[in-house]
């Protein structure tokens, strides 16, 4: 007798949404700050370094739970490079815009980087917790009167 356990598929969600849900908060009170304390743009360079992030952060872990249900067996291979080319985009976004002249200028480089380090820690923060609550048993326990190996 056996029996097949049926995990749930939308649970890769659920570390998305907490991990998307902390960063949007924390690109929400780093505009508000920065539009009090400051200009235009303290305020642009808080949204632009903040949505940038938590889109990079967001395109790879959707990435990741793409990978982990179609072929769970490369998901560790695709995880490490997802985190190498996430890397990779935020410095090619950050060089684009040192080039392009908009940084200094319309943007607040201080700012900026204020909002990559505060979406990065309240996304990691949310994804954590988000994680913990899902309960996912590390082990399926053994049903009373059965022997270990299904025999009887």
């Amino acid at each position: 007798m056996t029996t097949e356990s049926k995990q749930d598929t939308r649970r890769g969600v659920v570390p998305l949404l907490g991990a998307l849900l902390a960063g949007a908060v924390a690109v929400g009170v780093l505009a508000a700050i920065a539009a009090l304390t400051g200009g235009s743009s303290e305020v642009a360079g808080a949204l632009v370094g903040g949505l940038v992030t938590l889109a990079v952060f967001a395109l790879g872990v959707g990435l990741v739970s793409l990978v982990a249900r179609v072929l769970p067996s490369a998901s560790l291979l695709v995880a490490l490079l997802t985190y190498t080319l996430q890397l990779l985009v935020l410095a090619l976004v950050v060089a684009a815009l040192e080039r392009s002249g908009t940084a200094g200028d319309g943007i607040s480089r201080g700012w900026f980087a204020a909002g990559v380090i505060a979406v990065t820690v309240l996304w990691l923060a949310g994804q954590v917790l988000a994680a913990v609550r899902q309960r996912i048993p590390a082990y399926e326990a053994a049903v009373p009167g059965e022997a270990p190996g299904g025999e009887r």
